[in-house]
């Protein structure tokens, strides 16, 4: 009883062995071929759900249905009319037949180091052929800039001048890398779906003189600032001196006319006060005289029959 409960035992262990052996599952995501000894055996299996294989001989290699990603890195590559710049760019592909691949490349790791080799080599054949401004711009269109202090608005269209007409363009250029290298994709069984440049940036040395000129343009707008700021500090200075000179114009005008009626005003007092008792104006007019002139140890040397002695003579026969 024993022994046929072991051999039960053993023979649910081996068809569960064998059974998980000749059965596997795909997702929406998978597909798969089956090998033999290392030799695929029929044709790729794409298709999600359970499958049948030889149990124990055969094995399954199972890849990836989905866009993959690829990223290069950046090369130095010099353009058509001589100027050195670093290009980097990316791609999306994904297994379209995955015998071909697995027989060209065998895995994703060997098939992204393919990739590197194709794709570097196409974009340094294309942009080599290409000048700069055809990498870099898709269009003539004039470029629309703000620059700092014009008016809230307000636009300035710089014209391109002393540079070729663009021909192809960034977008012409790397479609033409994209179809290039798709080109030579169907033979590792791989679908190259689109190429694109992620960076491009000036050589070191290339790079300083670059900015160097930024700098020297954004000092000149610097510089114009400040002419202009001169200029406005002028027309200040000017306005302020010219309402300075008005203000004290009309001061001045104001001033003499209060001091002519003053002093009218004065003289009219003086007459009445004539025309009133002439004699006793005369005596204090003479007073005055004394108080001005006679000051301290003054010293004068006058006749005695003077005008100027009439009242002290008048007050000494009294």
């Amino acid at each position: 009883m024993n022994a046929k409960r072991i051999l039960l035992a053993l023979g649910l262990v081996v068809l569960l062995l064998v059974s998980n052996s000749a059965f596997f599952t795909l997702t929406e995501i998978e597909q798969a071929i089956v090998t033999q000894f290392g030799q695929p055996i029929g044709a790729p299996v794409q298709s999600a759900g359970l499958h049948m294989k030889m149990p124990f001989v055969q094995k399954v290699t199972i890849f990836d249905k989905r866009l993959l990603e690829w990223q290069g890195d950046a090369n130095q590559i010099p353009t058509e009319d001589k100027k050195y710049i670093w290009v980097s760019t990316f791609a999306r592909w994904r297994i379209k037949d995955p015998l071909k691949f697995y027989q060209s490349v065998n895995n994703e790791r060997n098939a992204q180091s393919r990739l590197d080799d194709i794709i570097d080599g196409v974009t340094r054949d294309v942009i080599s052929k290409h000048p700069l401004i055809e990498i870099v711009r898709n269009t003539n269109r004039e470029m629309t800039t703000v620059e700092e202090g014009m008016r809230e608005g307000a636009v300035a269209t710089v014209a391109i001048k002393d540079t070729e007409p663009i021909k192809y363009g960034r977008e012409a250029t790397t479609k033409l890398i994209l179809e290039r290298a798709q080109a030579t994709m169907p033979q590792y069984g791989i679908e190259l779906v689109d190429v694109r440049l992620h960076h491009i940036d000036y050589i070191e040395e290339v790079r300083k003189k670059v900015y160097e000129r930024m700098i020297s343009e954004r000092n000149r707008i610097a510089e114009r600032y400040r002419s202009e700021g001169q200029g406005e500090r002028a027309k200040i200075e000017g306005q302020r001196e010219k309402e300075l000179q008005r203000i004290q114009s009309e001061a001045y005008r104001t001033a003499q006319k209060l001091k002519g009626d003053a002093d009218a005003k004065a003289t009219k007092i003086y007459a009445d006060a004539y025309n009133r008792d002439p004699e006793f104006y005369s005596f204090l007019q003479t007073l005055d005289s004394y108080r001005s002139t006679l000051q301290g140890n003054s010293t004068m040397f006058i006749k005695t029959d003077a005008d100027f002695l009439k009242y002290l003579k008048s007050i000494q026969g009294r």
